[in-house]
């Protein structure tokens, strides 16, 4: 068996998956709150470190010995995968309806038809019912969504909406100067950031539980702002030439294994016989 050429179809299969991650990442270089994926590529000698007392055999045994023979391969592979939460840059639209956060980790909540979601796009609008929903027509939820239930609506008069550092919203009172409390915002702070799963459209799907840590005084919310993403779009290009350039490396190897080898190989043998 030739080793070589599965080793380099391994890494050729991980610097494809490394390509769409890099691609999805650039394609959404201009989405509100859009948080970077990145990768941790191992080889198996790293792999087997980090979970040799799990291996099916005891260690210094003949069978372990056999086990690691029969496995032990350098194909690198990507072993993990995580989104990098750091703030993207704030940008002023003047629009009251535009909520910003400026912490990390913490998230609005909205309503979809799969169950409660967490956002960082704080692009929001009313629909026809006057409901505060996201570009996609998700409500958004207030702090008091798990124990009263409802959404955040506003009538038709009410003409101007402000909301404090928060999240509490208040609108004007018709032909006054005065402004009359409204519903506050849900931010949520999840505990474990890496236990939340990417489900598109800007949203995740929260662990069990994380939905319970809300942050009655945040003092992240910035109206009148959005929250842009953190994509550093000149080192995704240069991770993504990079990653081609790996691609034609591999495919030069397995080229050199499966015709110049084999080539070799058979030349060899004829003369001897």
């Amino acid at each position: 068996m030739q080793t070589g050429y599965y080793n380099a179809a391994g890494g050729m299969v991980t610097q494809f998956n490394r390509l769409e991650m890099i691609a999805n990442n650039l394609a959404n270089v201009n989405t509100n709150g859009f948080k970077e994926d990145n990768e941790v590529v191992g080889d198996f000698m790293r792999l087997y470190k980090e979970s040799r007392d799990d291996l099916p055999n005891k260690d210094n045994t003949i069978e372990g010995a056999k086990f690691l023979n029969r496995t032990m391969s350098r194909v690198p592979q990507i072993s993990e995968v995580y989104t990098n939460h750091t703030l993207g840059s704030m940008k002023q639209t003047g629009n009251d309806l535009d909520f910003g956060l400026s912490q990390e980790g913490v998230f609005f909540a909205v309503n979809t038809p799969q169950g409660v979601r967490l956002t960082r796009d704080g692009a929001f609008t009313l629909n026809d019912d006057g409901a505060l929903v996201t570009k996609q027509g998700y409500e958004v939820l207030a702090d008091d969504f798990f124990s009263s239930g409802g959404n955040i609506s506003f009538d038709s008069r009410d003409s101007i909406i402000k909301s404090d550092k928060n999240g509490q919203l208040s609108v004007d009172l018709t032909g006054t100067a005065q402004f009359r409390l409204s519903k506050k915002l849900m931010i949520v702070q999840p505990q474990n950031l890496k236990a939340l799963v990417k489900e598109g459209d800007n949203l995740y799907v929260p662990a069990n539980g994380d939905m319970k840590e809300i942050r009655a005084e945040s003092g992240a919310l910035e109206q009148g702002f959005l929250e842009g993403s953190n994509v550093n779009a000149v080192k995704e290009m240069t991770a993504m030439i990079e990653t081609n350039r790996l691609v034609g490396m591999y495919q030069k190897v397995m080229d050199s294994q499966m015709n110049d080898l084999n080539r070799d190989a058979i030349e060899k043998i004829a003369a001897k016989r």
